[in-house]
């Protein structure tokens, strides 16, 4: 179908009714529904969620990639080294960035795993995807343990946001095939992820 006919199927929705043949109070189009659908639906600002994707780490290269145990080991060191990133961002955003930039970058690079919805998505696909780098070290055989924590806290993270669809769907659905890949430590993780699991 090219664009032509798809712009004018919209036209379309207008004049079909929902239900039809039943009697009804209130005549709805299927075009009304669509709107009142997505109006209704939780909305996601994709702007909003690639900048922050590609952004999050950012204000790594001011204090380096460090380790999420000592990273989290006590809210207080958290919130110490949470003002360090914010501090030195300011400070390079105020020193670096063209005045007339400088809001955008603001927004671009300050925390972006908050309680919106592209927040949680962000802390999802960030888990994930250390889930996986971690995952590529256990297949390859890396006798390092800090890939099984690191694997069996990202998805602990994983599981907190299970009101979200992604997190249930990766958990359900793509965690059973990546176990059932052929490698060395196949059963030591598999029971890691039980016991993860469970509780």
């Amino acid at each position: 179908m090219g664009m032509h006919q798809y712009l004018q199927g919209l036209n379309n929705l207008e004049t079909l009714n929902r239900a039809p043949g039943l009697f009804k109070y209130q005549e709805h189009s299927v075009a009304a529904h669509s709107f009142k659908v997505a109006e209704i639906a939780q909305t996601i600002n994709w702007q909003v969620l690639y900048e922050r994707a590609l952004n999050h780490d950012y204000t790594e290269r001011f204090i380096g990639d460090i380790k999420t145990p000592v990273k989290y080991a006590t809210h207080e060191l958290r919130t110490m080294l949470a003002n360090v990133e914010s501090s030195l961002t300011a400070n390079f955003i105020k020193n670096e960035i063209p005045d007339f930039l400088q809001e955008r970058y603001q927004r671009r690079l300050s925390e972006g795993k908050d309680e919106t919805l592209e927040g949680q998505l962000l802390a999802v696909a960030d888990k994930i995807d250390l889930l996986y780098e971690s995952f590529g070290e256990i297949e390859k055989g890396n006798p390092e343990n800090a890939f099984l924590e690191i694997f069996a806290e990202s998805l602990k993270t994983i599981m907190q946001y299970q009101n979200l669809a992604c997190a249930r769907y990766f958990i359900q659905e793509i965690l059973p095939d990546l176990l059932s890949e052929d490698f060395a430590d196949r059963g030591k993780l598999t029971q890691l992820v039980r016991q993860t699991l469970a509780e």
